[in-house]
């Protein structure tokens, strides 16, 4: 049984990881206009971190190497950061956050399946008022549903996929040990996304690695840092809470998201924004509220129940 402390720990590493993920499209932006494509810079964010981590802990190497489901956070959150950056610098950000966010429809299923997690009364309510919310933001002025219309669209449906995969497995394999699993998360972002890059830079389909410049190196040590701090938070948190609460909790990013188009111009505040993200911000509540267990008896209980 974790204490309310250890709870709100973990709560608040999952909301500095939302904090970076929310604002990170106006760097990414910034360095795509710099020459320097979204999987590019999602490459050699995260080679600066899986290099800090190795440094820090060479053994990391090995245990990665020796343990097979960490593979499958590798490809998990190389995936999700490839998807998720290319689609905010290409997108409408609070469209491309919010498609990311069905997420907790896709951590339910995932956890009821990898981890045998019941479908509560209250994670229900969490979860319906988190999809009601993202349906307000999205639905379109004209009538309709709000399905992916554009590439950032369904990009930012498959990062939220992939990173409902990432939260399940973080929490499935929470015994092994914490350098080789940051250095999954990490090094698949490297992985992924530097081998799409390549790709689609060797079909002319994407532009090339530019030559090093102080104009974008710069940006992306700072990047590196920021998202190593801001994983290390996920990782924290993602291991000492359900996976339906983590996934409700997450969706503050799309406030941090919307509040920063916001403030540097790219997009307006609407009513229609402002009820949704309403209905999201009440699910982060109720996701942060934990039932109180009736009181003990005086006398000393044979076992503690967990």
């Amino acid at each position: 049984m974790h204490s309310s402390r250890q709870t709100l720990i973990a709560i608040a590493g999952l909301m500095l990881n939302a904090l970076v993920w929310g604002v990170s499209w106006w760097p990414f932006r910034h360095l795509n206009v710099l020459g320097l494509n979204p999987l590019w810079a999602t490459a050699l964010i995260y080679g600066v971190s899986s290099v800090a981590i190795l440094a820090w802990r060479p053994q990391a190497l090995g245990q990665l190497l020796r343990k097979p489901p960490l593979w499958l956070i590798l490809l998990a959150s190389g995936s999700t950061n490839a998807a998720f950056n290319w689609a905010v610098t290409q997108g409408d950000v609070v469209r491309v956050v919010l498609l990311f966010y069905l997420m907790p429809v896709w951590a339910t299923l995932l956890a009821r399946w990898l981890l045998g997690e019941r479908l509560t009364k209250l994670v229900s309510v969490r979860l319906t008022l988190a999809l009601v919310g993202a349906m307000v933001v999205l639905w379109p002025p004209g009538g309709g549903l709000p399905l992916p219309r554009q590439l950032a669209d369904w990009l930012g449906v498959a990062g939220g996929f992939f990173f409902a995969l990432n939260n399940v497995l973080l929490r499935k394999y929470a015994q092994t040990p914490p350098e080789a699993r940051g250095l999954a998360m990490f090094a698949g972002g490297t992985i992924v996304a530097g081998a799409l890059a390549a790709v689609f830079a060797a079909s002319g389909l994407g532009s090339p690695l530019p030559a090093p410049s102080a104009q974008w190196l710069v940006p992306v040590a700072g990047l590196s840092l920021a998202f190593l701090v801001a994983n290390l938070g996920l990782q924290y948190g993602a291991e000492r809470l359900p996976s339906s609460l983590t996934a409700v909790v997450m969706t503050v990013e799309v406030v941090f998201a919307s509040g920063s188009a916001v403030v540097l111009g790219a997009e307006q505040l609407s009513r229609q924004k402002l009820i949704g993200g309403s209905l999201i911000l009440l699910a982060i509540l109720l996701a942060a509220v934990r039932p109180r267990r009736p009181a003990l008896p005086a006398h000393p209980p044979r076992e503690t129940p967990t």
